[in-house]
């Protein structure tokens, strides 16, 4: 089985669900190939064994020759092997098939959220990304689990109709009109569940966005008295949800019965037909009982089609959300120009320009937080400028202007793969080392074995802070935007810090947003930005010297 997950899930087309559910078909095309060669080999096995029967009850029972009943069980002892053998390897193929989508589908959702940044919460619900990434990834592996013992029985009713027709002309006619016609009927019973299944989903949607938004802010409410509210809120929601659900459910039984009811109908005429043409001689009895095991037989390629088609039906509400979320272009998409490593990154409403290859500390107060978006492009204000190309047509922005604040989460997994996936131990080492997060990891295991439990909750403040750093550090962009990366630190080691991010960052463009006097006297060149502009620059120590609101700035409270 192929190893999950993949090291690239391509990049899937645009033009909506069913677009994106046959490229996922094709690039899963020999998995999906597997569970329908093994499922044709299982349905045919099984397809032959009445026809098999009747031949031992005809040439052996009847006849009464004993070599002909022994090589027709032998042959019923065969089919019944190949059976349990199909059988067993078309689960393994689907359980592949079915990981294989699932994994790629969640891969791609993921690196679409990475491109998108901030773009996605604007767009979408957070409930609305958790419902995509779980209830719609299971709907389209599903959906390939199926696909292919779909395409298996369909092949096997072709064999049934053949054998059928060998037997008596008519009764393979009335499998020939009558299986289409069964599946002509169900078909107008799918546009009500995909009604009700995109009805379901969306309120499914709501529902999860409105208890993440709980459990985020649950001190919030607590402390307000806000969780009768939210708990009213909530079971109003997950009452639609309900409502919906049994809507979506009474549906589908009416497809199931309808799946039950018309083959029964028709296997029952079959039954009834067969026993007729015995009667009257037209058949042996072996063939009778050839009939009567096909009525039984065709039972299980019917259901497997009537799932398929609701499988089918949820598949398609499901790539349509995932597509909708795979179409998303984010607000600055980074498609164009792609200026020389180490431009000048230049902000024209606030004069702050940053100098390449050096060390620039920014102090702006309660401004640090809006002027480190703006500068990074997650504010689409216009005029920021990195290596004279603006921002938003700036190629590959998210991947060379790195922003990092307090509010970064730390991700569930292992500590290696949060601060730098792959194999590059020595650049993840050197981040920890620079950011002083050496105990931190001794402490959690070590990088090899620790791991980071739920948003790195087991750390304290100043340790996840630290661990935000090593994992920018470790990215290594040309441009990284640091807010306040100490201020969870004691003193000795915010010196430490400061004096190793200094060395560690040599030659590229970092900028940190600090009021720390520790942090400023490491810096090339200082900046005070006051009301929106720059006021002053120049070294730490002349600024102290000769700009009296810096000074008040970044000694106020340590005098």
């Amino acid at each position: 089985m192929r190893e999950l997950p993949i090291d690239d899930p391509g990049e899937p087309p645009e033009g909506g669900p069913w677009r994106f559910l046959a490229w996922m078909a094709a690039r899963h095309a020999p998995a999906l190939a597997a569970v329908t060669v093994w499922s044709l080999c299982g349905m045919v096995a099984q397809a032959l064994m009445p026809a098999a029967l009747g031949r031992a009850i005809d040439e052996g029972v009847t006849a009464r020759e004993g070599g002909e009943l022994l090589r027709w069980a032998a042959v019923l002892l065969g089919l019944g092997v190949l059976l349990a053998v199909a059988r067993l390897l078309e689960h393994r193929a689907s359980v592949a098939a079915w990981l294989g989508v699932a994994y790629r589908t969640v891969q791609l959702v993921a690196r679409q959220a990475g491109r998108l940044g901030d773009t996605l919460a604007r767009r979408i619900s957070a409930g609305e990304v958790l419902a995509v990434g779980t209830n719609d990834v299971t709907r389209i592996g599903d959906l390939s689990e199926v696909a292919g013992r779909a395409v298996g029985s369909a092949l096997s009713i072709v064999v049934v109709t053949v054998v059928l027709l060998g037997i008596d002309v008519r009764l393979g006619l009335v499998l020939l009109v009558g299986v289409p016609l069964v599946l002509a009927l169900s078909g107008p019973l799918l546009a009500p569940i995909h009604r009700r299944q995109s009805e379901r989903r969306d309120l499914t949607g709501t529902m999860t966005a409105t208890a993440s938004d709980i459990v985020a802010g649950l001190r919030v409410l607590r402390g307000i008295g806000g969780e009768e509210l939210f708990e009213r809120r909530f079971r109003a929601e997950s009452q639609r949800v309900r409502g919906a659900g049994t809507r979506a459910g009474r549906a589908e039984s009416w497809l199931n019965a309808a799946a039950l009811l018309f083959p029964g109908l028709l296997l029952t005429l079959v039954t009834w037909m067969g026993a007729r043409y015995a009667a009257s001689g037209q058949i042996t009895v072996g063939q009778l009982v050839t009939c009567y095991g096909y009525a039984a037989f065709l039972v299980t390629p019917l259901w497997v089609l009537g799932e398929a088609a609701s499988a089918l039906t949820k598949g398609h509400v499901a790539a349509r959300r995932v597509s909708h979320v795979l179409g998303m272009t984010p607000d600055h998409p980074g498609a164009g120009t792609l200026p020389p490593t180490g431009g000048e990154l230049a902000d024209e409403g606030s004069g702050l320009r940053v100098r390449p290859g050096v060390l620039t500390a920014v102090v702006a107060g309660p401004e640090a937080g809006p002027l480190a978006d703006r500068i990074t492009g997650y504010t689409d204000d216009g005029g920021v400028c990195y290596g004279g190309v603006p921002l938003p047509e700036l190629a590959g922005l998210r991947r060379r202007v790195l922003l990092t604040t307090n509010e970064d989460t730390l991700f569930t997994g292992p500590l290696a793969a949060e601060l730098l996936p792959g194999d590059d131990a020595a650049r993840r080492a050197a981040a920890v080392r620079a950011a002083c997060a050496e105990d931190v990891v001794a402490e959690a295991g070590g990088l090899d074995r620790g791991r980071v439990a739920e948003a790195g909750r087991e750390f304290s403040g100043g340790q996840r802070q630290r661990l935000r750093l090593a994992r920018a550090l470790a990215a290594e962009p040309e441009v990284l935007v640091l807010v306040e990366p100490t201020s969870a630190v004691d003193a000795h080691t915010e010196a430490r810090i400061a004096g190793r991010l200094a060395a560690h960052r040599a030659g590229r463009t970092t900028v940190v947003f600090t009021s720390s006097p520790l942090v400023l006297a490491e810096a090339d060149h200082v900046v005070h930005v006051r009301g929106g502009k720059v006021v002053a620059e120049g070294g730490h120590t002349e600024l102290l010297a000769e700009a009296p609101d810096y000074r008040a700035a970044v000694t106020r409270g340590r005098e």
